[in-house]
Formats: C-alpha cells, sequence, structure tokens
C-alpha cells in the first residue's frame, strides 16, 4: 500500500474533523472541534495527515515551541490512525516522517501525552523511543 504523507494547510483543517471526532470517541461535539481548530489554525500549529489516495487515514497535530529544558521541542497532539491502517507498520513510517520533517525545522525533541487508559499507544510510543518524563496534570476551570 502506498502511503502520501505530507502537512495539510491549515485551511483545510476541516478535513481532520472527522478523524479527531472518532480520537475523541464522540465526547466533544463536531461543531465544538471546528470552533477550536478555526482558533488553532491561527496559533504555532501545524497538521501532519497521511493519506491513501485521496482518503484521509491518519493525522497528528504538530505544536511548535521553544522549552527551557530541551530547547526547540513539537508536541504530538491527537495522533490517530484509522483502525483499519493500524498494526501494519504505518505508525512507525508516520513517526520517521514526523522525525524527520521536524527535524528539518530546527527541532531538538518531540513530546507527546497519551491517555493513561491508552496501553497500546504506551507500548507503540517505547517502542518509537520515546521516554515518560513526567505526568501530564489537567485542572479544568
Amino acid at each position: 500500500m502506498s502511503y502520501l504523507f505530507k502537512i495539510i494547510p491549515n485551511e483545510n483543517l476541516d478535513q481532520i474533523i472527522p478523524l479527531v471526532y472518532a480520537l475523541n470517541d464522540s465526547k466533544i461535539s463536531k461543531a465544538l472541534l471546528e470552533s477550536r481548530f478555526s482558533e488553532i489554525k491561527h496559533q504555532n500549529y501545524e497538521c501532519a495527515g497521511v493519506f491513501v489516495d485521496n482518503d484521509l487515514v491518519a493525522i497528528t497535530g504538530l505544536w511548535f515551541c521553544t522549552r527551557h529544558y530541551i530547547g526547540k521541542t513539537v508536541e504530538l497532539d491527537h495522533v490517530y490512525i484509522k483502525p483499519e491502517y493500524r498494526n501494519k507498520g504505518l505508525g512507525k513510517q508516520f513517526m520517521l516522517w514526523i522525525q524527520n520533517y521536524v527535524l528539518e525545522k530546527g527541532c531538538n525533541s518531540m513530546e507527546l501525552n497519551t491517555y493513561v487508559q491508552n496501553n497500546p499507544s504506551h507500548k507503540f510510543y517505547y517502542n518509537e523511543g520515546f521516554n515518560i518524563l513526567g505526568y501530564h496534570f489537567l485542572k479544568k476551570l
């Protein structure tokens, strides 16, 4: 199977909504996601996608910043691969493509959060060379 890896232009972010909606198990409405992404696209954000023919099958957000403890970094956000494309090596290829892309942009590291209960993702990220640095805390206001 042939995959096309590319950055999705911010003006086309509406095409990622169905995948982000599926990632969140429909807990966040599509309307709210559309509203949030209309703000996100004006921030230090890019979205990488994987296409098979013209079908978007995988995504991840890329937040670029400089952190005091590591320097220029990218935080991967809402990493999602459609279920029918999982366990076929696509995730590994996607991470390698992202790594090469962000290295070209001068990043020193890649970071991400993953849900505590998502054990399969933990094993995957360990195998990709990620280590746990700390805990992610959240306080809703």
